[in-house]
Parts: C-alpha cells; sequence; structure tokens
C-alpha cells in the first residue's frame, strides 16, 4: 500500500518539565531533546509504520534545520519530496509536564508544497491514501488522485479555495482553531470527523449517517501527548486507504493517538504493521 502526506514540517526543541512555568517563574528541563515534527511530519512517520511506502511532500527552510529534518525523515522511513525556500526552518518550542501534556510555541511561518515546484507530485497518482496539513489550492488539487484522501479543518483557507472532495474531514469540536461548520467547504467533504480528546468523538456523512467513537487504551503509561492527533488522523486515513468503513478506520485512528501517547517524543510510541490483526 502506498501513502502520501500534503504537508509542513517544524524542527521541535522538546523539554520534559515537572510543570509549565507561570509568567516570571524559572524550571528546570528534567530532559531536553530535538526532532523533526508538526503535523505532516508526524503523520508521515505513522504512514511509513503502516503501509508500504510514504511520501512526505513538502516545504522546508533552506538551512541547517529544514536539511536536518529531510534527512531525519528519512531514517524514520519517509520519502521526502521537499523543496528548499530561502527562509528560516519553522520551529516550535514543546513543554511536555508530568501528566504527558504538552504546550507548544511555534516560531516562523507554516511552509507547506505549492504545485508549482518540482516537487514530482504526480507521484499522488499512485498512493492509495493522502493527508494534508498545509499546501497550496494545486498541491491540494494534486492530492486529490489518491484514493482516499483526508483534510484537517487548520488549513480550511486553502481547502476550501481547492475546491476537492475530500472523503474525510478532521475538526475538532473542542479547539477554536480546529473547527469546522457546514457549508464551509464546497464540495462537502464525504464525511466530517469531530474529535473530543481523550472522550473520542463523532462523525457524520454527507448522507445523514452519524455516529461517535471511543478512546483506545493506550497500551502503556501515558508519557507524552504531541503528536497524537496527527497519528489519529494517519491511522483515519490509512484505514480508508484500505477500503475500511469509517467506523473501522476511526477505531484505527484512536488505537495510533493512544500508543503515540506512550512514546517518547512523537514516533517512538506509534502503531505499526506488525501491532494490526493479521
Amino acid at each position: 500500500m502506498q501513502a502520501a502526506v500534503v504537508g509542513h514540517v517544524e524542527w521541535i526543541e522538546f523539554a520534559r518539565v515537572q510543570r509549565v512555568p507561570v509568567a516570571g517563574e524559572i524550571v528546570h528541563a528534567r530532559e531536553a531533546w530535538e526532532e523533526p515534527g508538526g503535523g505532516g511530519a508526524v503523520a508521515a512517520v505513522q504512514l511509513a509504520k503502516l503501509a508500504d511506502e510514504a511520501t512526505l511532500y513538502t516545504a522546508l527552510g533552506d538551512d541547517e534545520l529544514g536539511h536536518r529534518a529531510k534527512d531525519e525523515l528519512g531514517r524514520l522511513g519517509v520519502r521526502v519530496e521537499a523543496s528548499f525556500r530561502p527562509e528560516p526552518q519553522r520551529r516550535a518550542f514543546v513543554y511536555v509536564d508530568a501528566a504527558g501534556e504538552r504546550t507548544i510555541t511555534v516560531i516562523g511561518s507554516r511552509l507547506g508544497p505549492r504545485a508549482d515546484e518540482p516537487l514530482a507530485l504526480d507521484g499522488l497518482e499512485g498512493a492509495d491514501c493522502a493527508y494534508v496539513t498545509a499546501g497550496d489550492p494545486g498541491a491540494i488539487r494534486a492530492a486529490r488522485a489518491a484514493g482516499a484522501l483526508v483534510g484537517t479543518a487548520r488549513d480550511l483557507p486553502a481547502l476550501r479555495e481547492a475546491a476537492v472532495r475530500l472523503d474525510a474531514l478532521v475538526s475538532s469540536s473542542r479547539d477554536a482553531g480546529e473547527r469546522y461548520a457546514p457549508g464551509q467547504l464546497e464540495p462537502p467533504p464525504h464525511v466530517v470527523v469531530r474529535t473530543a480528546g481523550g472522550t473520542g468523538g463523532s462523525f457524520e456523512t454527507t448522507g445523514g449517517r452519524s455516529g461517535r467513537w471511543e478512546p483506545a487504551r493506550p497500551p502503556g503509561p501515558v508519557r507524552d501527548a504531541y503528536g497524537c492527533g496527527d497519528s489519529f488522523a494517519a491511522g483515519l486515513t490509512y484505514g480508508l486507504g484500505t477500503g475500511a468503513a469509517i467506523e473501522a478506520a476511526l477505531a484505527l485512528g484512536a488505537r495510533c493517538g493512544a500508543a503515540c501517547l506512550t512514546g517518547h517524543g512523537p514516533y517512538s510510541g506509534q502503531l505499526t504493521r506488525d501491532d494490526l490483526p493479521g
């Protein structure tokens, strides 16, 4: 199975702390590390662990961190199709507290791929599924060539301009920046998914069918919430790419999100193909 992500990458500095500091306070990190992250990167690595191959179509800063991000994602099993732009790589600083909750500060503009860049977007025609977190309308239209296309409400303006029908849109019932209201996209997505964190979420189809899914139990102690949402979206994308019904695809997404909770950073706990039923 061939999977793809059209999206963005951030270079992340993580600091594990007892709690996030209040204004004026100094806290000491128990642990610190760096690695590539962002919605596109996290989803691409999760898809690479589930599918035969996963390709990330993205744009990176033409600096040391941008090139390092591409190299690191390659080592994590992702085939990276990237254009390098003459600007700094987007970065983020992430606190992870004792309960595993993450608090994020983003630095720089989000870089998504453009259709006029030399990115071999025609490779999307062979993909069984694709997930979009960032990109210009032309790149999103190219992604529609994949068998199943999932988008995120974080990128509504570009999705609206692209005017393609999504098989599923992942939105939030809690986060104001990731909400979706009927009529915001034309044509409307086949399925609108509304996540609700640790309580699962709900879905509704254009045919009027609706339902809920329950959260999956983490397969170990909760360590780090960073990347859980995009791991969930990747699992949903993979499930739809296999032809699974929406209920089964959401159940797989929930397992991916729960597994990510148990890792050190976004990748070490992610579900793999060996974890799937035979």
